[in-house]
Formats: C-alpha cells, sequence, structure tokens
C-alpha cells in the first residue's frame, strides 16, 4: 500500500501535470477493489474518537526492572541467574538477553531486555514473574516493551481532567414503550444481522433495524435485553438504543471466540485460546471481565486449557463453558468456577476470592447456582469408601445448607427451578448386578424448614430418561420416560390440595413423538416436541388442563425459543439443514402465523425483557380486572381484522383487475392479428368453427403391392 500522500504533495503533482485541482470533482473518484492508492477513507468509524493503538511489533521483548546492580566481573553470574529463570517460561533468541552498562561507573543499571519466540511468551513470563521476588531487596518489575512508549508520555506535572456537559443518552428500554406490545427478535441469515418487530396480528415480522457484516461469528442478547453483543477478531461490542442500534461500547480481546454476560448485565465475559510455540504445551486460555458500561478491565484470567477443562464438556477446545458461572439475581455480586478438587468464589467488589481462599473439595465435578440466592449446588462422586453426595452451601458465609449422601452412583445431573424454590437432582445409580444402571429423583424443597429432600422413582424406574424440565415460575415438572421412537411423558406436582401426597402425578401421556421439552416462560403450557431425528414433530399442551390444544409439524427443525411473554413461540430450521432455512412463528396454542424462508440462515434469537417494575398487589389487581383491560386489546383485534380482511378483498380485486387486463390486451392483439389469419386460411374470413362447411374427400390408400415375374411366349 502506497503511503498516505500530504496535501502539499498532492498540489506539486497536480501543478507539475498542469491540472487545476479546484475544477476536480474528488466526490465522483471512484478506486479499483482493494485498492487505495495512499487516500484515507473517510469511514464513519474513522470520525468516532476512537484511539486505535497500533501494534509496534515488539511484543515478544520484555524489560525486567529491579535487578541488581553488579560491577563487570558479576555481570556473568547475573545473567546466568536472569536466563535459567526465563528459559524456563520460553525461548530466549539468540542474543536477546541485554543488560545496559553504565559508561561511567561500569556497572549494569538495574534493569535488562530480553527478547522471546512470541509475543504470548513475553505475556506469560510478565505474568508469572512480575513481582517475583529475587532477594530481600529486589523484586521484579516487568513490562513489555510495546508499552514503553506509553509510559514516556504521561506528563510530568499532574492537571485536572478536562470537565466535559452532561448529555444524557438514548433511552435503552424505548422498545419496551411499543403501543402494540409486540417483542424484538434478531436473526442471522447469510452475512446479514436483522432485528425485526413480531408483528403477530399482521402476521408478519416489522423490519427495525438490518446491518451487513454486523458480526464475525455470532450475536447474543444481554440477559435483560438492554445490549445486543456482536464478535469481531479485534474483540466483541455492545449496541444498543431507542430508534437505532449504536455501537456503545467496544472491548479490546485479540480473537476472541466467546462471550457471556453476567445476570445483571454489569459484566462482560471474553475468552480466548492460543496455540503455544511448543506443540507438547496446552492451548494458552486468556479470560478477560470487563465493566460493561465503562469497558474497564476489572480482572483477567490466563492458564493453560486444562486448568479450565474440569466440570464440563461444552466450549472451544476442551474448555467448559461458561467458565465463570453467576450467582443469581440482578445484583452480579458473586462468580466462581471450578478447579481440581476446588471451587474458587469470587465477589465483585474487589475481584478476589471470597476470604482469599478456594472451597477445598475433594474429586468435586460439577456445581450450579440457585437461580435467584447465593446457594451453591456441588456435586461430588464416589472416591473409595466415600459415597457420593451433593451439598448445598450458602455464600459467602461457606456454610452447608444441607447434605445428601447418595450411593452407587453412575451419573448425576442438578437442575434448578427458575424461582429457586425446588433442586431436583436427578441420579443415575448402578443395579446390583452392576450390569445396568436406574434413574431416581432426589428433589430439595430450598424454601421449606431445614429443606427436606424426597426420594422419587417413575413407576417402572428403568425407564430411560430422555429429558426432564421444571415448569417456569411454577411448582411442576415434565419427565419424558421410556423407549425411543414413542416414549411416554408425565408431568408430576409438587403441591397437593391437603398434602397427603408430597409428588402428586397429575398425566401420563402415552406413546409420543417427542424428545425435548419446551415450557412456556409463563409456565401453564409446554410443547412436546421431536427434534433431529423425529423430524421436527409439535404438541402444544395445556398442563392446567391436561389437554392437548393442537399438534403439528416443523419439518427437519433444529432450534425452538419462546418469546419472553410466553405468547408466541418460534421454530427455526437452520443451516445444519440445507433445504427450508429459516423461522415459522407459532401462537401458544399451536396457530402458524407466519412463515419465513431464509438461505444459509444460522440464529434466531427472541430479546429478553426484564422483570416487571409491578407489585405483587398490582399484577394481581389486573389479574382481578382482566376483562376491563381486554376489552382495549379485542377492540384493537377487530380492526387488525377488519384491516386484513379489507387487504385480501384489495389483493383480490387486484388479481381481478391483472387478470381483465391480461385479457383485453390479447384481444387487442388477437384483432390485430385478424388479416393474417384470413390470409392463412386462404381468404375465409370468420374466425367461428360453426360456419365452416364440412366436405367429405375421398383419399385413395394402397393396402398392399406385390411383384410378380411374368413369362412371354413367342
Amino acid at each position: 500500500m502506497a503511503d498516505v500522500m500530504a496535501m502539499n504533495d498532492i498540489q506539486e503533482t497536480a501543478d507539475r501535470l498542469g491540472i487545476d485541482l479546484a475544477s476536480v470533482d474528488f466526490d465522483a473518484i471512484r478506486l479499483p477493489p482493494g485498492q487505495d492508492f495512499g487516500i484515507l477513507s473517510d469511514d464513519d468509524d474513522i470520525h468516532q474518537g476512537d484511539n486505535v493503538e497500533l501494534d509496534s511489533g515488539f511484543g515478544n521483548i520484555i524489560i525486567v526492572d529491579n535487578l541488581p546492580v553488579v560491577p563487570r566481573e558479576k555481570f556473568e553470574k547475573l545473567e546466568g541467574v536472569i536466563r535459567k529463570i526465563y528459559s524456563q517460561i520460553g525461548l530466549i533468541k539468540d542474543d536477546g538477553l541485554w543488560m545496559p552498562i553504565d559508561p561511567e561507573t561500569q556497572k549494569t543499571m538495574g534493569y535488562c531486555f530480553i527478547e522471546f519466540n512470541t509475543p504470548l511468551e513475553a505475556e506469560l513470563a510478565r505474568e508469572k514473574t512480575n513481582g517475583y521476588k529475587l532477594d530481600r531487596s529486589h523484586i521484579f518489575a516487568l513490562n513489555v516493551f510495546d508499552e514503553f512508549d506509553t509510559f514516556m508520555k504521561v506528563p510530568d506535572e499532574w492537571a485536572p481532567p478536562e470537565s466535559k456537559p452532561y448529555t444524557p443518552g438514548e433511552n435503552l428500554q424505548q422498545w419496551l414503550t411499543d403501543e402494540k406490545a409486540r417483542d424484538h427478535f434478531v436473526i442471522r441469515a447469510g452475512s446479514d444481522t436483522e432485528v425485526l418487530w413480531n408483528d403477530a396480528r399482521h402476521l408478519k415480522p416489522d423490519p427495525v433495524y438490518k446491518r451487513a457484516f454486523w458480526t464475525e461469528s455470532y450475536v447474543q442478547w444481554s440477559p435483560l435485553g438492554t445490549y445486543l453483543a456482536t464478535v469481531h477478531r479485534q474483540g466483541a461490542a455492545v449496541w444498543g438504543g431507542a430508534s437505532t442500534f449504536n455501537r456503545l461500547m467496544r472491548y479490546a480481546h485479540p480473537q476472541v471466540k466467546l462471550i457471556d454476560f453476567s445476570p445483571g448485565e454489569r459484566y462482560l465475559i471474553t475468552y480466548s485460546s492460543h496455540e503455544p510455540s511448543n506443540p507438547r504445551d496446552a492451548n494458552r486460555v486468556v479470560m478477560n471481565i470487563f465493566d460493561v458500561r465503562t469497558g474497564k478491565v476489572m480482572r483477567d484470567f490466563k492458564g493453560s486449557a486444562d486448568e479450565f477443562s474440569v466440570g464440563g464438556t461444552g466450549g472451544v477446545t476442551g474448555v467448559s463453558w461458561p467458565a465463570f458461572r453467576w450467582a443469581g439475581g440482578k445484583e452480579d455480586k458473586y462468580f466462581a468456577r471450578i478447579g481440581k478438587n476446588i471451587i474458587s468464589v469470587y465477589e465483585t467488589e474487589t475481584f478476589s476470592l471470597i476470604d482469599k481462599k478456594s472451597l477445598k473439595i475433594e474429586n468435586v465435578v460439577d456445581f450450579c447456582w440457585s437461580p435467584t440466592d447465593p446457594i451453591l449446588a456441588i456435586f461430588v462422586p464416589e472416591l473409595g469408601d466415600h459415597p457420593a453426595r451433593v451439598s448445598l452451601v450458602q455464600i459467602p458465609s461457606k456454610d452447608e445448607l444441607r447434605q445428601k449422601n447418595l450411593f452407587s452412583v453412575s451419573d448425576c445431573k442438578m437442575y434448578w427451578q427458575s424461582n429457586g424454590d425446588y433442586l431436583a437432582v436427578k441420579v443415575d445409580r448402578y443395579t446390583k448386578t452392576k450390569k445396568s444402571t436406574y434413574t431416581g429423583f432426589e428433589l430439595f424443597r430450598i424454601r421449606e424448614r431445614d429443606i427436606p429432600i424426597e426420594v422419587f422413582e417413575l413407576e417402572n424406574k428403568n425407564d430411560k430418561i430422555i429429558a426432564f424440565a421444571w415448569e417456569p415460575k411454577g411448582h411442576r415438572f415434565a419427565v419424558i420416560h421410556g423407549d425411543n421412537p414413542r416414549p411416554d411423558i408425565s408431568f408430576y406436582s409438587l403441591r397437593s390440595a391437603n398434602n397427603t401426597e408430597k409428588v402428586k402425578k397429575l398425566t401420563t401421556l402415552k406413546g409420543k413423538q417427542a424428545n425435548a421439552l419446551f415450557w412456556s416462560p409463563s409456565g401453564h403450557y409446554i410443547i412436546l416436541a421431536g427434534l433431529k431425528g423425529l423430524n421436527g414433530q409439535l404438541e402444544f399442551y395445556n398442563v392446567d388442563e391436561l389437554e392437548t390444544m393442537a399438534t403439528a409439524e416443523h419439518f427437519m427443525a433444529t432450534d425452538i425459543e419462546w418469546d419472553p411473554t410466553g405468547r408466541y413461540v418460534a421454530t427455526a430450521v437452520t443451516s445444519v439443514h440445507e433445504m427450508e432455512n429459516g423461522f415459522n412463528i407459532w401462537s401458544f396454542n399451536g396457530k402458524l402465523l407466519y412463515r419465513i424462508l431464509k438461505d444459509h440462515f444460522f440464529q434466531f434469537l427472541w430479546r429478553p425483557r426484564p422483570p416487571s417494575f409491578l407489585s405483587p398487589e398490582k399484577e394481581e389487581e389486573i389479574a382481578k380486572n382482566l376483562k376491563k383491560y381486554t376489552k382495549k386489546y379485542e377492540a384493537e383485534d377487530q380492526d387488525v381484522s377488519l384491516l386484513l380482511s379489507e387487504q385480501d378483498r384489495e389483493k383480490r380485486r387486484m388479481l381481478k383487475d391483472e387478470w381483465e387486463k391480461w385479457l383485453n390486451e390479447w384481444k387487442l392483439l388477437h384483432e390485430e392479428e385478424k388479416l393474417e389469419r384470413q390470409k392463412l386460411r386462404n381468404g375465409e374470413v370468420s374466425d367461428e368453427e360453426e360456419e365452416y362447411e364440412a366436405k367429405e374427400v375421398e383419399v385413395e390408400e394402397i393396402l398392399d403391392v406385390k411383384e410378380e415375374v411374368l413369362s412371354f411366349e413367342e
């Protein structure tokens, strides 16, 4: 790429060539694709005030400060000590260690430069040895050479920062004030990302914002719906606004692969992994925790991929994702990660370990937070003579609230109910012969005194459990059990009218084509879905009335997503399949509202809604007077219905007009070609068939030909 030319150089070149720059229309100039010829772009992003730090190319060099000052005769010994320390971290280049010498005293100056093979090794050296205590008087201070210019630009004298006048930002919750009470969703298809309204009344999506190449991998809504996050090679970004989606903040993290928000949207975790220079070493993992509003890095975590691979199978390169799990609630006060024989719990006031130490739990393999309280559910498998156990631990006190020992366990999974009222522990146990397993449940009632536990088993405890799901904000749960392709589905409740039964069975649906359960966010309704091998079978079921509302099919469906209100549900076929890519929008009771086909369809996500600001008393009042509120919406629905009917009539009228127009055009053409047709009929004038005279025509037909040889006698 050519160097950028100064305006003086351009003027001189124009004068030499005899060109009057005043007569040149620069806006009309179009450069070949991929070429800039040294002309700066006027892209909007350049004028947004972002300070882009360019890589100076010295990221593999570190500066080690606070070294001993020694004379020349001790120089070699000190160099040997430093080389021994840093050769354990990375490969030092030939002539890659240099200690400057004071020309006057002929002693070292107390610092040195070390050049590694890669910037990753230099970063690792800084992480491992910054604060390294060589002796009482010499504690290493490490910096990367690339940061040297930054330190040199710090002014000698302090100056107060400039105070800028406050300008209020956009209302990031503007979308919640929609008069039609619609919801947003985002889709990705091909290179385009679109945000749309779900305009179910008009049976179509209503466009909000569309942008090509908005993200390089995927998009993600924040948990309360305030932000839309995008992922790029340079890092992540969040977007939002009242009328359009403006970029609100960038989070620099090169080669970022995964992101995750805290439940209250205060923090964003970014993840990347990097291959080491030595192929025998594990991948290097970098995770940053950013403050979402300021973009400041609150804490970073770095290490080998093996350190972050305990307790799960998801993520990238064997790393369990999310690597950090957040305590429930909007406070974002605690987060934790699992390690080898430990669970490390951090608090966000200082981003340090609670009590400056981790929970030491031998052989721990899994944990999960209550969705609403700072309570950890921890699973430890059997180890020697010690049985497996599930423990509930209160944070920050680390007191054990409840523990249950489990025997002959082959596998265990924990499921919290959305309000944190119940915890279900699905336990697969070995039979006495150890040749097979059976399944049971341990049900913890968290809100009751001493947290009582109930043991629950299916009528046929040998049934395979295909799926389990709690009713959101409710007391019921559903289980798919039995053998494919037509297992049974049972519904249970943890409440009964007279408390005579602890776990009450509601019903069992026999022989259903289903392998997944999708409760409505408001409870009451559930979709029994047959995905993957069952080709998108859907059954919309009313759990209150224990009846099927509708059955349907979305062939090859890969994803099912309820909207946050529980009024609508989307089913989608992503580009896992090559055909029928797109999505369908259904009503809660199984009526297909509209269908959108999109080639190379990747992603569908409803925009989450924050919790209601209404008090429980106000919600109860609205529920009691629901008929008064529904009159307004019924009138609006009637207006929309009349509008849709009028639109249908208008559509039919347009089709009829098009048909008559086409017919008249052909009649006109028919008249124009009348003389030509008369000529082709040898002068016959009429086009009417009945005016022609039928004549009999005799036709001679040769039936057979036979050759005979005749003899002539003289």
